[in-house]
């Protein structure tokens, strides 16, 4: 995703808002219109133009307001630049995310699948929000999904809930006449 400052509302205190615009996903010169490395398009499902909003947490607000306050923004309102301020190369977020991964987990997680790609973060955002109780309808949209969609690729990592949900159901039921 391009994400440029100017699509950013981060408030001093509290959630925040981020609204995508774009998706420039990188193909190669000789497979985008443009003949450049990364291709402009609009998001998946969606206008060409239109835009999709998503509130981020305070921590989250609080990391980009440091970022920016620290390596400011490229030239075109990238958040995310490389030192001579181009696109940040697919190559150096592998080896970042690597060292990364190297400092983070243990050994033995390490040569697991877990946190494999940059992207699993997103998998591991859908799943912690569906686990927390998030509504499948909200989750969705956060996630640019549609809800049918999001439970068949996400169903499989609800887990751990059924005392929870056994509670809310007898919590609902309670008071209720019964015939006997």
């Amino acid at each position: 995703m391009a994400l440029r400052e100017q699509d950013c509302d981060l408030p001093e205190t509290g959630w925040g808002w981020l609204t995508l615009a774009k998706s420039r996903p990188q193909a190669g010169k000789r497979w985008t219109d443009s003949g450049q490395v990364h291709d402009d398009r609009g998001l998946k499902h969606r206008a060409e133009d239109e835009p999709r909003g998503v509130p981020i947490p305070p921590a989250l607000v609080a990391i980009l307001r440091a970022h920016i306050g620290r390596f400011g923004v490229a030239k075109d309102g990238r958040l995310f630049q490389s030192e001579r301020g181009n696109v940040v190369a697919a190559s150096t977020y592998s080896r970042v995310w690597e060292e990364a991964r190297r400092l983070a987990l243990t050994p033995r997680q390490v040569d697991s699948p877990l946190a494999g790609r940059p992207y699993d973060l997103r998998h591991a955002a859908v799943s912690l929000w569906l686990n927390t109780g998030v509504p499948a309808t909200e989750v969705a949209d956060r996630a640019g999904h549609s809800v049918d969609v999001l439970l068949k690729v996400y169903a499989k990592c609800i887990d751990g809930a059924e005392a929870t949900v056994n509670d809310r159901i007898s919590e609902a039921l309670t008071g209720m006449a019964w015939p006997v």
